[in-house]
């Protein structure tokens, strides 16, 4: 049995997060492998005020000025929401009794596992993990070194971190990347074609993920529409959302929004639950989107606030299933075909999808078919 090491953020608050790298646990597990989480002590970088704002837009200071109040006047509801996300950790995903940081990294680490994976997440994303080589495994022999859809999140990489990520990313033994912007990043940074594989939550069924889901105490008997916005939503399609929730007899739930307490204190497992059983989706979210297509939901794709290149892995997950016709640009709020969707060829591209990954891993792992 081969033994495994995920790589990957650490992150106790963001349900697309945890349920990736459940996802990523189970498919290494059903191949046969023994597999753990490392945790990672993400360290912050100590940096004077100026340079933390010198290259923000003034949007951008107010916004993070205007998180910071949030997180301060809402500190108790951020907490107890942590706690929820911990306990599912615990529950579902086998980390580490140990922690690693670029200043503290066993000497042996290497030879305690057969292979490292990083991803998928914006683990190569530098405004995530400041500039931290961990991401990119090279604490670990070239031979363990594999990269499972991971994501940049960004459509440029900073001149500071190019030459550095060129480096890094060559010495990969194995490459893919979660999208389409990511492929050509690092083609143009090593001249390397990448294959463009699914997020590892698509590579689970319907039915395991409704084994790990759980009832919210605050969700509705009847119908309802469940929003997922991570960047807001400005006040037109608000009023546009209300208004649909009324012509259509519908519950509106906000999943994002940290002032429905009951709603936002709940974790990974009630996520699941609350989209499988929507009447429809509107999101902003790449995994708010993933799920909705998984449950064959009617969703509608909303463009995030402020961060137009985070939409890359959204613009690849529409493209490959054809689904661009989801998008509120595509679409009418007022056309009752915005409750179907033909999920039927949806599924022949996911089946096909979910072998390549597959494929990709198992000669990654060098895991043999069973004759």
């Amino acid at each position: 049995m081969k033994k495994i090491a995920i790589i990957t953020l650490n992150g106790y608050y963001n349900y697309g997060n945890r349920l990736q790298n459940y996802a990523l646990q189970e498919i290494l597990k059903s191949l046969n492998c023994y597999v753990e989480t490392i945790r990672i002590e993400n360290k912050k970088i100590n940096e004077n005020i100026f340079n933390k704002l010198k290259n923000k837009s003034i949007k951008q200071i107010i916004n993070m000025f205007y998180i910071k109040l949030i997180i301060s006047i809402y500190k108790k509801t951020i907490d107890n929401r942590t706690i929820i996300f911990k306990n599912f950790t615990k529950n579902y995903i086998n980390e580490t009794n140990f922690t690693i940081s670029d200043d503290n990294i066993p000497i042996n680490l290497s030879d305690k596992y057969d292979y490292f994976i990083t991803g998928s997440d914006q683990v190569w994303n530098y405004d995530y993990i400041n500039g931290s080589s961990i991401y990119f495994l090279i604490f670990a022999e070239k031979h363990k070194r594999i990269a499972y859809a991971p994501s940049f999140g960004v459509s440029e990489i900073k001149s500071d971190y190019k030459d550095k990520y060129k480096t890094w990313i060559s010495e990969m033994y194995r490459l893919s990347v979660r999208e389409d912007e990511g492929a050509r990043i690092i083609k143009e940074l090593t001249g390397i074609d990448t294959p463009v594989l699914l997020d590892p939550t698509m590579l689970i069924s319907r039915e395991k993920w409704i084994s790990i889901s759980q009832k919210a105490k605050n969700k509705p008997k009847g119908k309802y529409l469940l929003t997922y916005f991570l960047g807001g939503i400005n006040l037109y399609y608000k009023n546009q959302i209300k208004k649909f929730a009324k012509r259509n007899n519908l519950k509106i739930l906000n999943l994002g929004n940290i002032k429905e307490k009951e709603t936002y204190e709940t974790g990974p497992s009630e996520f699941i639950d609350y989209i499988k059983d929507c009447s429809i989706m509107f999101t902003d979210s790449f995994h708010g989107t993933v799920f909705s297509i998984l449950f064959e939901k009617p969703f509608v794709v909303f463009n995030r606030l402020g961060e137009l290149s985070m939409y890359s892995r959204i613009n690849t997950l529409l493209n490959k299933f054809n689904l661009n016709s989801r998008r509120i640009e595509n679409i009418s709020l007022y056309n009752n075909n915005i409750f179907y969707i033909n999920y039927s060829y949806v599924y022949q591209i996911l089946e096909y999808e979910r072998e390549k990954a597959l494929n990709y891993l198992k000669n990654a792992l060098n895991i043999e078919d069973d004759k």
